[in-house]
């Protein structure tokens, strides 16, 4: 007789066999991890790799028949190896990485885009070019001198003096890659006009309807001045430049940050009043009621409502997954299949994921997919149950179903989201249930409809007509955003989980929904892992800017940061939600954190346990005011005596002179040639990474610069 272990494979087997129907969407799941698994190479891999899929894809189609669970396994392999490819051919055939001047120039290219700002305008140029030179391959983003009078359109063509910079490095190694991010959208680089801009106008090339959104942005916000016509303007062209910071921190911290990015909400409402009018125009007329199918009609009138509005707001990545999902869901209704189902957002993943697969990194890609995977698992876990709450259909058993759909919806994306949004934003929305409740069904009654109709209505100049309420719709969406924000506790600051815990959780998460059987109940220890990995993975002890003008210590829970003039705020904040806190404390005159930390006037020793490895932070002297502007630097100190051998890591946001043997050394030329450091002690060392470890030698990654001539000398000595 067969034994347990030998009944096993037969058991997966006919497992497999059974829940054949159900597979597909995890061929979206490999392909996806595929991606991942490119962005996480050290290096940049061969790019003849891009043909490996070709072979495990042909292998899979032959098996297909003779061997299906065979061809399942290889198809998976196949899925994740063209992740990999397309990732691998999309960074081939992205332009290099720019290298931009450090001081002023003078700019002149094609307006591709203008965004409005809470104070002036910012520019998207293309063929800019810098003090006159060839145009340059990718896109720049400038904002304009505030009060400046120009009003440059798509197309037109600007000059004007600038102070650009490349993408910024990552703020800490592991951080959020701007960098990659921007080489992956075409992006050279941002800066800020120092000189007032001359507009030529033109018809240079530029986006499709890159003008019509810019011009229903400035009559919308012409009507509704304020926040109001900010965030109005950003629900129909999917700008959200012009809304105020208290504004979109009061949306985000109530978890209403979702109604200002067009998505699948914002879409369907869009698609589901076309259908409508559609189909109910269609049954107005006998004639056409007699001759034409309503149904498939309406359909293709909705997606082509959807397809404009797709373009008008320009391609985000939440849009292009509804879309790519209404395409399915109307050939369905055209054909009498079913309509929404697991393989139709597996469909459209991978549609994202072979136009755009750096989304796969970003928030709105995975936060977007997780709120539709869960709603679609759940309400198919809970359809028997709906049937029976429904019973006989009676007027206040439906209104009682749609006010349960309304919670179920918000309880459901809200936790599919919880754990991405703590990962890149490091705050949970705790009442984010109750503000949705409230906000969601103004949105879909009010504002969005009467957005459509100020749209229908601005050829005619009468667009003013359903500005009006739409206004208030959005002004009664704001109330509601800040009135929750203001409860206690609304958004608490918790520190996220580690690369790898998100990893496991979202393997766990895909399992629970993609699979039917009562073994999908294995991906809760996972999604549980995943969440609790950022009590087990410990965050560094020490971080360093890029440019050294800030240092974050982090002792027995409490986060002291070290500040020189001209810090990055940005980086701060990333810093402190990185370690999971609110606040910062000022490095200490004397002993703080039970004696972990102890400070005087010219370095802080910091161990993370006692007895434990030591790490010194040299505290600079005062600088001398305009001394770098006029080219002198300060001289490169010795070593603290007392500090070299002793302390496992000596940190100095200046340069060093000699050697600190027995020490690691992070200065000033440290992070100039890898950019931000890293710091874990333990009780017998220290673990230094930097960010140029973390990230390998990509093509986005910016090669070790050179000194300049003055510096020579002492790069090389460092």
């Amino acid at each position: 007789m067969a034994g347990p272990a030998a009944r096993w494979p037969e058991a997966v087997r006919l497992a497999l066999a059974e829940s054949w129907r159900d597979l597909p969407p995890f061929l979206a799941v490999a392909m996806g991890a595929g991606v991942l698994a490119y962005f996480a190479a050290a290096s940049e891999p061969d790019p003849r790799w891009v043909w490996l899929p070709v072979p495990f894809l042909a292998a899979a189609v032959l098996l297909l028949r003779r061997a299906p669970l065979a061809a399942l396994g290889i198809g998976l392999l196949a899925a994740g190896t063209l992740g990999f490819a397309v990732a691998l051919w999309h960074a081939g055939r992205a332009a290099p990485v720019v290298s931009l001047p450090t001081r002023a120039t003078l700019v002149t290219g094609i307006v591709q885009a203008v965004d409005l700002l809470p104070e002036g305008r910012r520019v998207t140029l293309a063929e800019a070019r810098l003090d006159g030179g060839h145009p340059i391959p990718r896109s720049l983003r400038i904002r304009l001198r505030a009060g400046d009078a120009a009003r440059p359109a798509p197309g037109d063509t600007i000059t004007l003096r600038a102070l650009v910079r490349p993408p910024a490095p990552p703020a800490f190694p592991g951080a959020w890659d701007f960098q990659r991010a921007a080489f992956f959208a075409g992006q050279a680089g941002s800066g800020f006009g120092i000189g007032p801009a001359e507009v030529t106008p033109g018809d240079g090339a530029a986006p499709p309807l890159a003008g019509l959104r810019a011009s229903i942005e400035a009559r919308v916000t012409a009507a509704l001045p304020g926040a109001t016509g900010a965030i109005a303007g950003a629900l129909l062209t999917g700008g959200q430049s012009a809304i105020p910071a208290a504004d979109l921190t009061a949306m985000r911290d109530s978890g209403l940050a979702h109604l200002l990015s067009v998505s699948g909400l914002h879409i369907g409402i869009v698609m589901g009043l076309s259908f409508w009018l559609a189909r109910f125009g269609i049954a107005s007329v006998p004639w056409l009621a007699l001759r034409v199918p309503g149904k498939p009609v309406a359909s293709v009138v909705a997606l082509a409502a959807g397809a404009g509005y797709l373009v008008l707001t320009g391609f985000q990545v939440p849009m292009l997954r509804s879309f790519a999902m209404a395409a399915l869901v109307t050939l369905g209704v055209m054909l009498g299949r079913r309509a929404i189902s697991l393989r139709v957002l597996a469909v459209a993943a991978v549609a994202v994921m072979l136009v755009n697969p750096a989304a796969v990194l970003g928030p709105s890609f995975q936060m977007s997919f997780a709120a539709v995977l869960a709603l679609i698992a759940g309400y198919e876990a809970l359809r028997g149950r709906i049937a029976l709450w429904r019973g006989d259909g009676a007027w206040w058993r439906r209104g009682l179903l749609v006010v349960a759909g309304l919670m179920l919806t918000s309880v459901l994306a809200g936790a599919a989201t919880t754990p991405f949004g703590l990962y890149h934003f490091g705050r949970l929305q705790v009442f984010g249930v109750a503000a949705n409740a409230l906000a969601v069904p103004i949105t879909s009654v009010l504002v969005m409809p009467a957005g459509m109709l100020a749209l229908l209505l601005m050829p005619f100049g009468l667009e003013g007509i359903a500005l009006v309420p739409m206004g208030w719709g959005v002004e009664a969406i704001l109330w509601v955003a800040h009135g929750v924000a203001a409860w206690p506790g609304a958004a608490l600051v918790a520190q996220p989980p580690p690369v790898a815990g998100l990893a496991v959780l979202s393997a766990g998460f895909c399992w629970l929904c993609l699979w039917k059987r009562p073994a999908r109940l294995w991906g809760v220890p996972f999604i549980l892992a995943g969440l609790l990995s950022a009590y087990v993975v410990r965050p560094p002890d020490v971080l360093v800017a890029a440019d050294a003008r800030q240092v974050a210590l982090r002792a027995d829970g409490e986060v002291f940061v070290w500040r020189a003039a001209g810090a990055s705020r940005m980086v701060r904040d990333i810093w402190l939600r990185g370690f999971g806190e609110d606040t910062a404390a000022e490095l200490p005159a004397s002993d703080a954190a039970g004696g972990l930390l102890a400070c005087t006037t010219d370095l802080c020793r910091l161990r993370a346990t006692p007895g434990g490895a030591e790490a010194v932070l040299v505290r600079p002297a005062p600088p001398v005011r305009g001394a770098a502007r006029a080219g002198v630097y300060p001289d490169r100190l010795p070593p603290p005596p007392g500090v070299c051998g002793i302390a496992a890591v000596v940190i100095a946001p200046e340069p060093m002179r000699g050697r600190c043997d027995g020490s690691q050394v992070v200065d000033r030329f440290s992070v100039w040639r890898d950019g931000a450091h890293a710091v874990w002690l333990a009780p017998d060392g220290a673990r230094v990474v930097s960010d140029r470890d973390y990230r390998g030698d990509r093509p986005w990654v910016p090669g070790r610069p050179l000194p300049r001539p003055s510096l020579l000398p002492m790069a090389e000595e460092g």
